[in-house]
């Protein structure tokens, strides 16, 4: 029931105009459709485009006509069919089973809705009271309602054709844009709920005072290109993002992307009200249910907003794409408002009785009558519901910690003379995807030549492994290279992976122990190039390290060196350290190693720009930057670079940084060595190399290191 409570009723002439432009909205829905498209029922939440003709009419007889004396109702029997929920107006027709009702046919229910309407004119001439005139107002949102209901279930049912049928032909998808930025708000008391001077649901209301503390809430929704991003990362396999029951619900239904989404080949199309479409990275997800949002929402560091949230931030002007996007899931749970009491009659049903095991969305979608809208607006579904409009906005606690010092470290290397960042956090899950596929290019030699030579020499290394060792890897990534260790060394009886990312740490660490079930594994989450203890559970086994990749070329020396000590510290004064590094060669070779014609390198290089995006609120073109690696041969190394095309400003981790044309963002140094280099190097940080193992061009090396006394 709407609350009427200073609510000024509607004009005469007001009303019978909004009633003949409401309806007929809900006829013009249908007109491109057959008849056979009116009465099929898609799925039990769904209802057909007919029955939606028939009950929104049913609505008005029952609850507006009825009440009239001389009025006699169309068909007794439409009750009976037509009735939805009311449980005070009888028995009804199961709602799954609405697809049955092939009768009565679809131009008796147009009869029907003629019927209803001419009677339905002849007492809006009438002075009404407020009561009828509310209910007159809350049939007119019901219709409302109903018209994008019956856009969800016909999309949804155009969805299971292998013909992809279209339903609109003009209907567009909301316009992209750019990505979303995080607004701050400030917390306090705020005033919550609608005032009761307009028309609204009774669930809106009434209006109270609730606290909010300080937070952050993004002024634009999620992109489809954000949501790849959570695809490809293995977000839907995921366990650790996903909700008990939304997990249950990925497995039993097979999720793997939003509802509509279908692979292409290597891209995605989406079916919509206008058919089968391309999925367009800058528009906004939509078709998502509560537990993806959250899903999502933990993957990208953040959370949903609150309704009180939404709802201040709406109110105070800072939000993009509010009402005719997509509705927006929010953390809340659909429940009553203090104080909120439903009226005592069947219209009382309408929202109340719903008021458990529902999610609150606010906002409103393109399917939404603009009539229909406003700020207030309670929409409600079960979390694991997605045929709706839905889509999902952002929101965080301000001031959260900077665990990793990725935005501290961002902070500083944006603004420094020549801007850098550390290669460390190139290693997000997306980014050591990206470097295995690297690994597999024509051009990429190193991987394979230290494959090879660890095959050729493993023998030679096991036999210089103690029984009983642990084999510390520095920076083990997706450990496939410690496998020849592992199986030339039978004696080793623990193995402590060190990586940054821990989900490549952990996808690791479960395949080891398949291939391995008598090996102890214990993965330590961490930045190696910082102090660590070895799990308590084999410090005091024989330490072996093991750092390959020539990753020792990626520091600066004075950084290298630094690292060389703390492995020394950390392996202690009986260990060996077994190191890969990359020999000098022609620049031809090199550069071509660090450019490969695909382009996966450059991905790499710029998903480092992608994850400043996306933790910490960055906003940078990605189209406006290229992959650039050039040999320093003073400093014996190559450079990578992100390179600015253009002039720009560009916002990550609360601050603005200015590229110049031509500007570049150095993000990683891959040293080359000779083995005197190396030697010199491994002896500042005290140790000695005491074996070099070299191959074939293009040459790779492997050194064995021991503790200076």
């Amino acid at each position: 029931m709407p609350n009427h409570q200073n609510l000024q009723s509607p004009t005469v002439s007001d009303l019978v105009q909004r009633y003949a432009r409401t309806r007929g909205r809900t006829l013009a829905l249908i007109q491109t459709l057959q008849p056979e498209d009116l009465v099929v029922q898609s799925m039990p939440d769904a209802s057909p485009a007919k029955w939606h003709l028939a009950h929104t009419t049913w609505f008005f007889e029952t609850f507006l006509l009825a009440t009239i004396k001389d009025y006699h109702v169309y068909n007794p029997d439409y009750s009976y069919l037509f009735n939805s929920y009311y449980e005070a107006l009888g028995a009804r027709q199961p709602r799954p089973l609405r697809g049955l009702l092939t009768r009565p046919a679809l131009q008796e229910i147009l009869l029907y809705r003629r019927h209803v309407d001419a009677h339905m004119q002849i007492l809006l001439r009438d002075v009404l009271s407020d009561e009828t005139s509310a209910l007159v107002q809350l049939g007119l949102a019901h219709e409302e309602q109903h018209q994008e209901l019956l856009q969800m279930d016909m999309l949804h049912l155009f969805s299971q054709s292998p013909l992809k049928p279209v339903f609109d032909a003009g209907w567009r998808a909301p316009a992209g844009g750019r990505r979303a930025r995080y607004v701050a708000q400030q917390g306090g008391q705020v005033l919550q709920g609608a005032d009761g001077k307009t028309f609204i649901f009774d669930n809106e209301a009434p209006r109270h005072t609730t606290w909010l503390q300080a937070y952050e809430i993004a002024d634009r929704l999620v992109t489809n290109g954000e949501w790849q991003a959570f695809i490809e990362d293995g977000g839907y396999a995921k366990a650790s993002l996903w909700l008990a029951d939304g997990w249950a619900q990925v497995q039993a239904e097979q999720w793997q992307a939003p509802m509509y989404w279908h692979r292409d080949g290597d891209s995605w199309k989406q079916m919509t009200l206008a058919g089968l479409v391309a999925v367009e990275p800058d528009e906004p997800v939509l078709h998502v249910s509560y537990y993806e949002a959250a899903a999502y929402a933990l993957w990208a560091g953040a959370r949903l907003p609150t309704e009180a949230e939404w709802d201040a931030a709406a109110a105070a002007g800072v939000l993009q794409q509010v009402d005719d996007v997509a509705w927006q899931w929010t953390q809340s749970a659909y429940a009553p408002y203090p104080g909120f009491r439903a009226v005592n009659s069947a219209v009382g049903e309408y929202n109340g009785k719903f008021m458990v095991n529902q999610q609150v969305l606010r906002g409103g979608a393109s399917v939404t009558p603009p009539e229909h809208t406003r700020i207030t607006y309670r929409n409600f579904y079960r979390p694991q519901q997605r045929w709706m409009f839905a889509g999902v906005r952002l929101a965080r606690d301000p001031a959260v910690a900077d665990t990793d010092g990725f935005a501290t470290d961002v902070q500083a290397g944006l603004s420094a003379k020549q801007k850098q960042l550390s290669p460390k956090y190139f290693y997000d899950a997306i980014g050591s995807k990206l470097f295995e596929e690297i690994c597999l290019t024509p051009e990429y030699y190193p991987t394979r030549t230290e494959t090879a030579l660890l095959h050729q020499t493993s023998a030679t290394i096991a036999a210089l492994i103690p029984d009983g060792a642990v084999l510390v890897e520095f920076g083990s990534g997706a450990s496939d290279k410690t496998r020849c260790l592992l199986d030339a060394a039978p004696q080793i009886a623990a193995y402590v992976p060190i990586d940054i990312s821990e989900d490549a740490l952990g996808n690791a660490a479960e395949r080891l122990r398949v291939l391995y079930p008598a090996l102890q594994i214990a993965p330590l989450a961490g930045d190696f190039t910082e102090a660590l203890q070895l799990p308590h559970a084999v410090d005091h086994l024989p330490r072996v390290g093991f750092f390959p990749g020539s990753t020792i070329g990626n520091f600066a020396p004075e950084e290298a060196v630094r690292f060389l000590r703390l492995a020394r510290t950390l392996l202690g004064e009986d260990a060996i350290f077994i190191i890969g590094a990359d020999v000098v060669k022609d620049v031809a070779t090199l550069q071509a190693a660090y450019n490969d014609e695909q382009g996966v390198t450059a991905r790499f290089n710029k998903n480092l720009l992608t994850r400043i995006n996306r933790e910490l609120n960055g906003d940078f073109d990605l189209s406006t930057f290229h992959h650039e690696a050039r040999w320093n041969a003073e400093l014996s190394r190559i450079e990578m670079h992100l390179v600015s095309r253009v002039d720009q400003i560009v916002n990550a981790a609360g601050h603005s940084y200015a590229f110049k044309m031509g500007e570049t963002l150095h993000t990683e140094n891959s040293h080359k060595f000779t083995t005197e280099s190396l030697s010199a190097l491994a002896a500042q940080a005290g140790w000695t190399v005491f074996a070099a193992w070299v191959s074939d061009a293009p040459q790779f090396a492997i050194y064995g290191l021991t503790p200076q006394p």
